[in-house]
């Protein structure tokens, strides 16, 4: 793939490893835009649930994707989609999402038309992406990679206290063996164990890292 025009920091991890939060607030103070990958993967699954499309028929859900409109926008708070100009914002943490996520996101060609989305953001823009394939597919170019994770039992309760009463083996099972993009530590990522970290805790050690791999952080 041709290398990005703006500075990419990638960071991937299972659910509730705390990966969003630092991403979020890692963008916030080095200035880059955020973008949650998987946002962009759960408003896709809202998409093909309002439709009634069977979320095991990859076939079909291509057909419904290939004719709908995405758009990927960015806003002071990070970024946004729409599909069809309906903003599916307040769906993505619906039980139903968190439900069929997975097993949609499984789909090679959704994946294809989504990476494509998600690498157009770095043509405008510095940015801090998570994700479950940021530095190993999405942007395997980029120097600045990490990988959040935290115990099983740290990050169930974390899912717990934000209301999701998805399961977390169940979603780490399906994310790590889908055949398209799964969920991996890239060879050059930096590994960070948030268990016992607060967000502040792992985000000084990504800008300390960022520093030592010679990024002018603003």
């Amino acid at each position: 793939m041709t290398p990005p025009d703006h500075q990419v920091v990638a960071i991937d991890g299972p659910a509730a490893s705390g990966k969003s939060s630092v991403a979020r607030e890692l963008a916030r103070q080095i200035g880059f835009a955020y973008v949650n990958s998987g946002a962009m993967y759960r408003a896709v699954t809202w998409h093909v649930l309002e439709h009634a499309v069977p979320t095991d028929d990859g076939a079909a859900i291509v057909q419904l994707l290939e004719k709908s409109r995405i758009d990927c926008t960015l806003d002071p708070d990070g970024s946004r989609i729409a599909i069809d100009g309906l903003d599916p914002t307040e769906h993505l943490r619906d039980d139903r999402v968190n439900e069929a996520v997975s097993l949609v996101s499984s789909v090679p060609r959704l994946r294809e038309i989504l990476v494509e989305k998600m690498r157009a953001y770095a043509k405008d823009n510095d940015i801090v992406m998570e994700g479950r394939d940021i530095g190993s597919v999405v942007f395997p170019d980029t120097p600045y990679k990490f990988y959040i994770d935290a115990s099983p039992d740290v990050r169930l309760r974390r899912r717990l206290a934000q209301g999701q009463r998805d399961q977390i083996a169940a979603r780490d099972r399906a994310d790590s063996s889908r055949r398209a993009s799964p969920l991996i530590i890239a060879e050059d990522a930096h590994v960070i164990d948030s268990s016992n970290l607060t967000i502040e805790g792992v985000v000084g050690e990504i800008i300390g890292r960022l520093k030592m791999k010679g990024l002018e952080i603003k």
